[in-house]
């Protein structure tokens, strides 16, 4: 193993992407990939795959690899020349150069490919490239694995829910008899959301900010971290001092109740619950039950939110209540539970497997990448950590 000191342009060639306007856009499949990753397709391709691509611009210093021919958006810069580099570990790499640090200090911010070609790095031999590339891409591998089985997890359980909840489909062959919801199998009745489950709304995090450097905190979950996870942008509380109610963790179940109304199962670790936002449970029926039942209107609560004249929308506890969903016998509903429940339970490991994985993608990439830990003993930890 060995490794050698060389400006980046001596490790890699980088090239300003092209322009491409969605009117010249033609139908295809070519992927077009811009600052922000894929962001549509045409039917030329300008470079050949593999390919590497950062934002020059826009989404500065994001990095983005794809297998196939794709043509680079002029926002991007992407790599012309790997000079016999593992194209992969290019990949980890420039992901681990933080490329946003080296914008360019002119009026317009972006990324000069001249002033990174000069940035001083230490690379490892190819051999060692490849091993480095392909321990943490058995770890994003297993990651992005985990989310197409979510995906498909998801879409069965909300087919199945309707199948059984809305359509009645196994229950035709029954007598229907009128109700809030129309006609529905007879034994069944009618309950409005919020009476099956708890919609808890959080709290001013504000409220209880951390007093000293010493207390214990929490991230706080808004909308943001709703949708991307905490970061080190995120806000804290005192952990001590907030009420345990508005404490979330791994499993539990969150609805925006404003913006862009997201519902998720919460998996980021422990944190706490922001107003605007809504957890979600109940001591009466298992988890896949009413997270599906709000999955069931989440659409007709964002229309309700996009009608209202304000510049963020919202809904209000009484649409909850105008809400009405299908209950079976208790018979039925056990037999149901027997298919949902795995469903939703295997969603839940998967989450939480990936999070275990991408902790340890990111603790091993820079060590890696900076020759702080030997191959073996990261491919030992990757093998711990998909056990």
């Amino acid at each position: 193993m060995t490794w050698s000191d060389k400006k980046l342009g001596d490790f890699i060639t980088l090239k300003r992407g092209y322009d491409l306007t969605k009117s010249d856009r033609r139908d295809g499949d070519v992927p077009v990939i811009s600052s922000s990753g894929l962001s549509g397709y045409h039917d030329e391709a300008k470079v050949s795959g593999p390919g590497v691509i950062t934002g020059r611009y826009g989404s500065i210093g994001e990095v983005h690899y794809v297998d196939e021919d794709y043509w680079p958006h002029n926002t991007t810069l992407y790599i012309e020349d790997f000079q016999g580099n593992h194209e992969r570990f290019a990949y980890y790499f420039l992901i681990n150069l933080n490329l946003e640090h080296y914008n360019s200090a002119s009026s317009v911010p972006g990324l000069n490919r001249n002033h990174l070609h000069e940035i001083s790095v230490r690379v490892p031999d190819v051999a060692t490239q490849r091993r480095i590339a392909d321990i943490l891409e058995a770890l994003d591998d297993k990651i992005v694995l985990n989310r197409q089985m979510n995906e498909t997890l998801e879409a069965m359980a909300q087919t199945l829910y309707r199948h059984w909840f809305v359509d009645f489909g196994p229950f035709q062959d029954q007598p229907f008899v009128d109700s809030e919801l129309g006609p529905i199998p007879e034994g069944w009745r009618v309950e409005a959301l919020d009476d099956i489950a708890d919609f808890l709304n959080g709290t001013a995090w504000s409220r209880y900010k951390p007093e000293s450097d010493d207390e214990q905190t929490l991230s706080v979950i808004k909308i943001r971290e709703l949708r991307n996870g905490f970061d080190e942008k995120s806000d804290e509380v005192g952990k001590e001092r907030l009420p345990d109610k508005y404490i979330i963790r791994d499993g539990d179940i969150i609805f925006s109740w404003s913006g862009s109304l997201l519902l998720r199962i919460w998996s980021d670790g422990t944190g706490a619950l922001n107003q605007h936002l809504f957890k979600v449970s109940s001591e009466r029926y298992p988890k896949w039950f009413y997270y599906l039942a709000v999955r069931h209107y989440v659409e007709y609560f964002r229309r309700i939110a996009e009608s209202k004249a304000t510049t963020m929308g919202h809904i209000k506890r009484s649409h909850l209540s105008e809400a009405q969903v299908a209950i079976p016998p208790e018979d039925v509903f056990e037999r149901i539970d027997g298919t949902l429940s795995p469903i939703m339970q295997k969603r839940i490991a998967n989450e939480l497997e990936s999070k275990k994985l991408a902790e340890t993608r990111d603790y091993l990439l820079p060590k890696l990448i900076a020759g702080e830990i030997e191959v073996e003993a990261a491919e030992e930890r990757v093998e711990s950590a998909a056990a």
